[in-house]
């Protein structure tokens, strides 16, 4: 945390952070894997679903909804904090919000199984789970509460005075 000069307001991470040109890159970045992963389903990808054999096939199909479910979760996410940025709620209002988004939702399956899945597939999958990865690190971050520092004074005080007690007697 930092002091701000003019009012001596406490200025948190969570604060700036939704305020920076990182936060933009972040919503950007992860809005546009939302488009493009929407785009690749309904286009290519459905395309690529056809030509797989039947054990694949359904792995395509369960991948893809635990991808579009995950991103889903992720844009939710990403638009709360966006509504912060812009004003339209509080960080209390948003952090009360974030309790409806599971960011741990729809982890992928076994490496091996993804492994059999089309490359274009794969590789949105994989940024998807960078994206998640990064998205829960900075929850963290912003939503835990600030610990409270307590004013311990001198740490020797209470040796010495017990070496004074002892002195005393």
């Amino acid at each position: 945390m930092e002091r701000l000069q003019a009012d001596g307001a406490l200025v948190q991470l969570s604060e700036r952070f939704t305020n920076s040109a990182a936060f933009g890159t972040l919503f950007r970045e992860g809005m546009d894997l939302v488009e493009e992963t929407a785009a690749y389903l309904d286009g290519a990808g459905r395309t690529e679903a056809k030509a797989l054999d039947r054990a694949v096939s359904l792995t395509y199909a369960t991948e893809s909804m635990r991808l579009t479910t995950r991103l889903m979760q992720l844009a939710s996410w990403l638009l709360l904090h966006r509504a912060v940025k812009e004003g339209e709620m509080t960080l209390v209002q948003a952090n009360r919000e974030k309790t409806k988004v599971k960011l741990s939702a729809a982890d992928p399956g076994p490496a091996d199984t993804i492994e059999k899945l089309p490359s274009q597939l794969q590789d949105l999958i994989h940024r998807s789970m960078s994206l998640q990865t990064r998205v829960r690190r900075l929850d963290t971050t912003i939503h835990t509460p600030p610990a409270e520092h307590i004013a311990i004074g001198n740490p020797l005080v209470p040796h010495l005075n017990a070496l004074k007690a002892a002195f005393e007697r």
